[in-house]
C-alpha cells in the first residue's frame, strides 16, 4: 500500500512537473512569436501590394480575436482607417508598382468594402496597374475585384453573382406549439425585431423597408460593378439574374472576366507587366505588412482621436461590443486629454440597452461642451447604434449604412402552458400590490403590461426629441420618418438623419479642420491589446467554451445561436435594437 501511493505521488508531481514546462515553453513561444511580428518590414523595389484571403477588415480594435486558438494571427487583421490610408499612400510610393486582389471570399462589411473599393479607384489615377484573380469567388470579392483593370478567373472557378436577399425565420407557431408565451411592446409598426414572435409572414410595413434597403444597396452596388466591367445596366441585370458567373465560360463570355488563366500564369503575367526576368522573385506585400512598413508610435503635439464603437450596446464593463462603463471611461478620459483637439466617433452597432445607450449619450454630450464631436457611421448606425450618435456636431455616413430604426421595444418571455402541461403549476405570496409582476410561469400582469408599455412609449419619446434636438427638426418631422424603420445612407441624407455621404478618413480631416490644426496625429481607441493581453484575456472558461464553439460552427451561425439562447435577449428591459443584419455573401 505504501508503494502504491509513492507510485500515485510520483506520477501526481510528474504530471505537475510537465504542465508547468509546457506553460513555460508556451509562454516563451509567445515571446519569440511577439518578437518575431514586431520585426520591421522593408518594401523592396517593384513590389505590389495585395489584397488576398489572409486580409480580415475590421472596424475597430475590438473586433480582433486573438486567442489561445490563433497565436499567429496578430497581424492579419486591418483598421479600415489603415487600409485606406495604406492604399493612398501607396499611390506615391515608387516601391509600389500595382495592386493584385486575390480574395475568394472577404472578411469585411459593406461600407468597408465600399471604402476599400473607392480608394483603389483613386488609387488607378496614378497610372499604376490593378489586377484582380479568383477561383471560386463571393459576390462581396467580386464586387471590390470588379475595380480592377482586368479581372482573371480560374478555367474551372466560378463568381457567384446573384443580388441581395434576405430571409426572415419566424417563431410563433414553435412558441404557441411548445406552451412558450411571449409579451411584446412596442414603439413604431417598422420594429421588426419582434415580428419573429408575432407573425408567421412579413408584415407589409416590414416587407416594405427590406425591400427599399435591399434596392438601395444593390442599386448602388451592382451600378459599380456594371460600370466598371463596361457592361450594359439590362444586360447585367440578365447575367445576374441567369446567375452566369457560376459558370466560367459563360462569366468570360458575358465580360465578368477577362481571362480564364491559372493562379501560376497570372503571377507571370503580372512579372511580365513589371518586366521581370524568369528567374526574378515577384515582390507581393499584404495591406498588413505595409502598414507595419511605415507605421510609427505616436507622436507628440496635436492629436484627431477617433472612438471606435463596434458592436452590440450592453451595460457594464467589457472590452468587447460597446459597454457603457467601459466607454464612459474612454469619453471621460478623451475629455480630460489636452493633447487631443477633436474626437471622431466611429459607430458600427445595430443597438441594445436603452439605458445604456442613454448613459453613453450623455457622456458625448460632455465631451461635446469642450471640443468638436464628429461621428461616423460604418455598416451599421440603428437604434441605439443611431441614438448615441445624437451629440455629434457632424454626422457623416456610408452610402450603404443601415441607419435610424428610431424605435424601442421590450420582448418578456413566460411558460405558463408548457410548464403546466407537464404538471408544474405555482402560487405567490406577496407583500405589495405588484410585488410579482413578472413570473417566467404566469408572465406580466396587467398592470405590469401597462407600466411596461409607459416604459418603452417614454423612451421612444426620449429618443426622439434628442433626434429633433440634434437634426433640428419637429416631432412630427422625426416620427414620421422613425417608427422603426431602418434606411440606407444614401436616403438617410435625403431625409435629413446624416449630414454628409462620406468615409471615416472625411470626418477625421473635416474634425481637424473644425479644431483648427493643419497638423496632427491620429490616436485610436480603444487601445489595441497586446498578444499577451488579447490571449490571457481567453483564460476564463465561458470565453474559452465560446471561442471554441466559434471556431467549430462559424463566426456567423455563433451570432445566430447567441441570439437564441442569450438570456439577455429576451429579458424584460427596453431594447433599442435593429433585427437583423446585412451583408454582401
Amino acid at each position: 500500500m505504501k508503494s502504491f501511493f509513492k507510485n500515485v505521488l510520483a506520477n501526481i508531481v510528474a504530471i505537475v512537473i510537465l504542465c508547468a514546462v509546457f506553460f513555460f515553453f508556451f509562454i516563451i513561444m509567445l515571446v519569440f512569436s511577439a518578437m518575431g511580428n514586431d520585426k520591421s518590414v522593408v518594401v523592396k523595389k517593384d513590389s505590389v501590394l495585395t489584397i488576398n484571403l489572409k486580409t480580415n477588415i475590421i472596424d475597430s480594435p475590438t473586433e480582433e480575436q486573438g486567442s489561445l486558438f490563433n497565436i499567429n494571427d496578430q497581424n492579419k487583421s486591418v483598421l479600415i482607417y489603415d487600409a485606406i490610408e495604406a492604399i493612398n499612400k501607396a499611390k506615391t510610393d515608387d516601391k509600389i508598382k500595382g495592386i493584385s486582389i486575390e480574395a475568394d471570399d472577404l472578411n469585411a462589411g459593406i461600407t468597408q468594402i465600399d471604402d476599400l473599393r473607392n480608394a483603389i479607384a483613386d488609387f488607378k489615377k496614378s497610372g499604376k496597374f490593378v489586377y484582380a484573380y479568383g477561383n471560386g469567388v463571393s459576390q462581396a470579392a467580386y464586387y471590390l475585384g470588379s475595380v480592377a483593370d482586368q479581372y482573371y478567373l480560374n478555367p474551372s472557378g466560378m463568381i457567384e453573382l446573384k443580388g441581395l436577399a434576405t430571409e426572415v425565420t419566424f417563431l410563433k407557431d414553435f412558441a404557441d406549439k411548445y406552451g412558450i408565451g411571449i409579451e411584446v411592446i412596442r414603439h413604431g409598426k417598422f420594429k421588426s425585431a419582434v415580428e419573429p414572435f408575432l407573425r408567421n409572414d412579413i408584415s407589409p410595413e416590414n416587407k416594405e423597408q427590406l425591400s427599399t434597403l435591399l434596392n438601395d444597396i444593390w442599386k448602388n452596388t451592382s451600378s459599380k460593378m456594371a460600370v466598371s466591367r463596361k457592361i450594359d445596366t439590362a444586360q447585367f441585370r440578365t447575367v445576374v439574374d441567369s446567375l452566369y458567373g457560376m459558370i466560367p465560360e459563360l462569366g468570360l463570355k458575358y465580360k465578368l472576366a477577362d481571362k480564364l488563366i491559372q493562379k501560376t500564369e497570372y503571377d507571370e503575367l503580372i512579372k511580365s507587366k513589371l518586366n521581370l526576368k524568369e528567374k526574378d522573385k515577384l515582390n507581393k506585400i499584404s495591406l498588413g505588412k505595409y502598414i507595419a512598413s511605415y507605421s510609427e508610435d505616436e507622436k507628440s503635439g496635436d492629436k484627431v482621436a477617433v472612438l471606435y464603437a463596434s458592436g452590440s450596446i450592453n451595460g457594464g464593463d467589457n472590452y468587447n461590443d460597446i459597454h457603457a462603463e467601459t466607454y464612459i471611461k474612454y469619453i471621460k478620459e478623451l475629455q480630460e486629454n489636452d493633447k487631443v483637439k477633436a474626437v471622431v466617433f466611429r459607430i458600427n452597432s445595430p443597438g441594445g440597452s436603452a439605458n445604456a445607450s442613454d448613459e453613453i449619450l450623455f457622456e458625448l454630450q460632455q465631451l461635446k461642451k469642450k471640443k468638436p464631436l464628429i461621428v461616423s457611421f460604418g455598416d451599421y448606425a440603428a437604434s441605439g447604434g443611431y441614438y448615441i450618435a445624437m451629440a455629434a456636431d457632424k454626422i457623416y455616413s456610408e452610402p450603404n449604412t443601415l441607419t435610424g430604426s428610431i424605435g424601442v421595444f421590450g420582448v418578456i418571455p413566460y411558460f405558463k402552458d408548457i410548464a403546466n402541461k407537464n404538471g408544474v403549476r405555482s402560487d405567490i405570496v406577496s407583500t405589495n400590490a405588484n410585488s410579482q409582476y413578472y413570473s417566467s410561469l404566469n408572465g406580466v400582469t396587467p398592470y405590469g403590461v401597462s407600466l411596461i408599455t409607459r416604459s418603452v412609449e417614454g423612451t421612444y419619446k426620449r429618443f426622439v426629441h434628442f433626434v429633433t434636438q440634434n437634426r433640428k427638426k419637429t416631432f412630427d418631422q422625426i416620427d414620421n420618418v422613425g417608427g422603426g424603420r431602418v434606411w440606407s445612407g444614401t436616403r438617410a441624407k435625403q431625409i435629413g438623419l446624416v449630414d454628409e455621404l462620406g468615409t471615416l478618413n472625411d470626418a477625421v480631416k473635416f474634425a481637424a479642420q473644425k479644431a483648427g490644426l493643419k497638423s496632427y496625429a491620429i490616436s485610436s481607441y480603444p487601445k489595441k491589446m497586446t498578444p499577451f493581453e488579447q490571449i490571457f484575456k481567453d483564460l476564463n472558461e465561458d470565453d474559452i467554451s465560446a471561442k471554441v464553439i466559434k471556431n467549430k460552427i462559424g463566426k456567423a451561425n455563433y451570432e445566430i445561436m447567441q441570439q437564441i439562447i442569450e438570456e439577455r435577449k429576451l429579458q424584460s428591459e427596453v431594447k433599442m435594437e435593429m433585427p437583423y443584419q446585412i451583408k454582401i455573401n
